[in-house]
């Protein structure tokens, strides 16, 4: 084990014997609090721009659908990405690549205050997201590999919590500090956060008690990638991912330009407060998580693909207090469903023969990040074109999708584990 896996100050000692962390000890703790950082950061740096999309639109004049891309630039750059670069430098060690990736994302995030031009802009974004896209697989791999089975969903809920902490942050931070300095200035105090966040994850992060993985070529990534795209179970959940994302962003993206216009005509610093809805995921997701451990992930992810579906239609009405609610309903949906799948996705993998839960993950998060993308720029075109009642009935079809999947997840039995090996 290389000296980099370990943080610089206060490390803590591994697990006995090489033995996954359990709950409640000092190793589960300060791991935890680690990759909450790490998704605090990730999220921090991905979306802090979608409460600047309806300034950005106005400062250079494009539309909302166009001032999404400073946004789906780094979510398609990063599901591109996130299968080969993940794969590729697990090898070098998963806590170094994962600070490293931090620490690129952050200085970039300090660079994009200084663009020229929206084109400019959207370049750096992009790059951003490049350099991210290792970060949320080996994350959920690093999980997957530290942390005792039974523990894994709650351990995985807690991640998500920090990705929503960021999310909520982020877009918080960036859109009252524009209001006050303009969007460069939102964007620099964004950047100043997540370098924070990346010394705080370094700090934390415990001495791994599993060894990283023999060094993986491009050619040898066949394999295991036909076979989790043969898998059923597995295919459904990353159905699942590319929808619930799409229909979750899509919301987030163009609540902002309703909000503002009549007959709400809020203030833009008023109307970054949706953002606030996001405290209400992080409970979701850490819930969700145990709740799927404890009574079974497949109920549990009916339930919140439920709740989104319902929450939607509730933000249909010219009501301020039924938007926030139906906002509530979708966002701890979301979280809800993100956070069984997510590690259902890990937990599979591990019971096929010959899977690879990193790359499995990677596979999610490809699906999750192209959902992001894709869905949330199509979104844009149903809300320019027929509104909100559009984009409501758009939001609904991919809800639909991604309840119809889950419902198929009952039907598809676990993998059948692995033969033993022959004896002599």
């Amino acid at each position: 084990m290389t000296t980099t896996e370990r943080p610089a100050a206060t490390p803590a000692a591994p697990a006995a014997s090489g033995a996954p962390h359990e709950r409640g000890t000092p190793g589960f703790r300060r791991l935890g609090a680690a990759l909450w950082c790490s998704g605090l950061a990730t999220f921090v740096l991905v979306y802090s721009v979608q409460g600047l999309l309806p300034t950005l639109s106005q400062q250079f004049g494009v539309s909302s659908s166009v001032a999404s891309l400073v946004l789906s630039a780094t979510t398609g750059t990063l599901a591109l990405a996130v299968l080969p670069l993940s794969a590729l430098l697990e090898s070098w060690g998963r806590a170094r690549v994962m600070t490293w990736a931090l620490g690129i994302s952050a200085v970039l995030a300090l660079i994009a205050p200084l663009a020229p031009t929206f084109g400019v802009l959207v370049a750096i974004r992009a790059l951003q997201g490049i350099t991210l896209a290792a970060l949320p697989a080996l994350s959920m791999a690093h999980l997957t590999k530290e942390v005792a089975p039974r523990h894994l969903g709650g351990a995985v809920g807690l991640m998500i919590a920090g990705n929503t902490l960021g999310g909520l942050s982020g877009r918080l931070v960036a859109t009252v500090v524009a209001d006050v300095g303009g969007w460069r200035a939102g964007l620099a105090a964004v950047g100043v956060v997540s370098v924070v966040a990346a010394v705080a994850f370094r700090w934390l992060l415990p001495a791994a008690t599993a060894p990283d993985p023999s060094p993986t070529r491009l050619r040898d990534l066949g394999g295991p990638l036909r076979l989790h795209l043969r898998d059923p179970g597995l295919l459904c959940l990353f159905g699942i991912a590319f929808l619930i994302m799409g229909a979750f962003v899509t919301v987030y993206n163009y609540l902002g330009f309703r909000l503002l216009a009549p007959p709400f005509s809020l203030p833009a610093a008023l109307t970054g407060l949706i953002f606030l809805g996001y405290l209400a995921g992080g409970w979701a997701s850490t819930g969700a998580g145990r709740l799927g451990d404890r009574f079974g992930r497949r109920p549990v992810l009916w339930i919140s693909a439920t709740l989104a579906l319902a929450g939607i239609w509730l933000t249909q009405p010219d009501s301020l207090v039924a938007i926030l609610a139906g906002l509530l309903l979708v966002t701890v949906g979301f979280f809800g469903a993100h956070s069984v799948a997510s590690s259902w996705v890990g937990r599979r993998s591990s019971m096929l023969q010959g899977g690879v839960p990193a790359q499995a993950s990677s596979l999610y998060l490809f699906a999750y990040y192209a959902g992001s993308s894709a869905g949330g720029a199509a979104g844009g075109i149903a809300f320019d074109h027929l509104g909100w009642f559009g984009l409501v009935g758009y939001v609904s079809v991919l809800l639909v999708g991604a309840l119809a999947l889950a419902l198929v997840l009952r039907r598809i039995p676990a993998p059948a584990p692995a033969p033993a090996p022959a004896t002599a």
